[in-house]
């Protein structure tokens, strides 16, 4: 589990699930087994190295886990031991993280440090983050920072003389342009979906906090072994938005090493000759250099536009090869509420008047902050205030199956599968949040793959054995090894099989 969801089609599937099935995931067998402790909120999915040789401390399967007080911590990931195998704090030299006030938002709050997942090159052992950092002088204005960093799996030490600032240019007339040139704010540009690493390169993008401009979608393309800046996109040169949401999700990439991504609100002109705006849209952007080589567009953008539906409250999800007229498929959805099923060969570009250029397009109760998982030709959504959604792929469309006995009450979530291969599919989904609800403990619920309206199990059913912490937004559980990795306010709490009483 080196990167959000498990692979760069974003399938949030864990396919070498062996002791965890529908049989044994039940109150009786099945709870809160341990709670890490951390220095900050965690929003970024944990992540999961088998076998890492620490030194001084063994070898270990690893937990790592970020914070929003700019911490990254490495666990044992079966907590033993309970302490930290090595933590590092981005704070150093007077820095600090950035406050909420700071970027007028109480989305991530009282601080923001690491929002987006982290991702993990397993063959050179080196974990990339993404951190900001806020630096208060007596006389002077206060610098923000954003970093690149390269740490070593085994220590947390800086690796390829990381890390680097965050410094784009771009020319364009858009919001902020100075002399013709947009630049890049690290204190409006908020960095939520996460990181991908793809043919050698680690991918970065940015949108806002709470709308706060000036701000612009942001996609930047550095060196996994250099850390050198490769290629910028900015979705938005001539206008401004069109950031890169995602419900800290991640951007795609198939097998070429094409990247997807999902615009939210901003002005598109890009079907006029000419622009080269791309708000409302999913882009499919050349992987070396980041050019926009196709688009889909929905034919209301500029209404979406105007009612804050974005498209970009989803992360696009890609599908395994179908054996028929459209072997290769992206699905994404967004505030509309709406799921788009595309070609990813022929998005279409935008088409006045319909949306016919999409393969499928499927009405949601809610919009989808999140993205979707896939398993054994079944895609599992949730949209927000609706019960988790079960459609199998058929034909290159998704045939409606089955529905959760539950619903969630405020914003959607991304769900997440574990399985042997084909066998033994359990769904599982954390209750998500809106950001003015007030706290409320987070809720980790299963159910099985095959007919997800049977609850396998949830949190609350043993209360005081299982609660949670604290419920953040958009969370999503981490499946490995027979254990589910949960984060929350100041914490990740750990659930497996419970010991067998003698």
């Amino acid at each position: 589990m080196t990167t959000s969801q498990y692979d760069n089609a974003r399938t949030g599937a864990y396919l070498n699930e062996s002791t965890l099935t529908p049989q044994n995931v039940n109150p009786q067998q099945f709870g809160k087994i341990f709670t890490l402790k951390v220095d900050g909120d965690v929003y970024a999915q944990p992540l999961f190295l088998g076998g890492v040789e620490i030194p001084g401390k063994g070898r270990h399967d690893v937990v790592f886990i970020a914070t929003e007080h700019d911490s990254m911590y490495a666990f044992d990931a079966y907590g033993s031991p309970s302490e930290p195998l090595w933590q590092v704090s981005f704070l150093k030299n007077g820095a600090s993280t950035v406050k909420s006030w700071a970027v007028q938002c109480p989305f991530i709050e009282p601080e923001v440090g690491i929002t987006s997942t982290p991702v993990i090159d397993a063959k050179s052992g080196t974990l990339y983050v993404l951190a900001r950092t806020a630096m208060t002088h007596t006389i002077s204005a206060t610098e923000f920072h954003q970093q690149l960093h390269a740490l070593a799996v085994t220590t947390g030490v800086e690796k390829f003389g990381g890390p680097v600032e965050i410094r784009a240019t771009v020319p364009g007339r858009g919001d902020g342009s100075r002399n013709g040139n947009v630049e890049f704010g690290p204190l409006r540009e908020n960095p939520r979906a996460a990181l991908l690493l793809a043919d050698g390169t680690v991918y970065l993008t940015w949108a806002s906090s709470c709308d706060v401009g000036p701000y612009h979608g942001w996609v930047m393309a550095y060196d996994a072994q250099s850390l050198k800046q490769k290629a910028v996109f900015n979705a938005s040169p001539d206008a401004d938005d069109s950031g890169i949401w995602a419900s800290d999700t991640g951007p795609a990439a198939d097998q070429a090493g094409n990247v997807y991504v999902a615009t939210g609100n901003g002005q598109f002109d890009a079907a006029a000759n000419g622009g080269r705006d791309f708000g409302d849209s999913l882009l499919k952007l050349q992987g070396q250099d980041l050019k926009p080589i196709d688009y889909f567009t929905p034919f209301n953008a500029n209404e979406l536009d105007r009612n804050d539906d974005d498209l970009g409250s989803g992360g696009p999800m890609l599908l395994p090869d179908q054996p028929v007229a459209h072997p290769h498929l992206v699905v994404v959805g967004g505030k509309a509420p709406l799921i788009y099923v595309l070609d990813r060969d022929h998005l279409g570009h935008f088409r006045p008047g319909s949306n016919l250029q999409a393969v499928q397009t499927i009405a949601t109760k809610g919009g989808i902050y999140g993205s979707m998982a896939y398993w054994n030709h079944h895609v599992y959504v949730l949209s927000d205030s609706d019960a988790l959604r079960d459609y199998e792929v058929i034909n290159s469309k998704l045939t409606p199956k089955a529905a959760s006995s539950f619903t969630f009450v405020d914003h959607a979530a991304t769900p997440t599968v574990s399985a042997n291969g084909d066998k033994n599919g359990i769904v599982w989904v954390v209750s998500s949040k809106a950001w003015n609800s007030g706290d409320r403990k987070a809720v980790l619920h299963a159910c099985d793959a095959t007919n997800i309206a049977h609850e396998l199990y949830n949190s609350n059913q043993n209360a005081a054995r299982d609660q949670a912490g604290t419920a953040l937004r958009f969370n999503i559980p981490t499946v490995v090894n027979g254990h589910v990795y949960v984060g929350a306010k100041s914490e990740v709490d750990v659930y497996g099989l419970l010991p067998v009483k003698r």
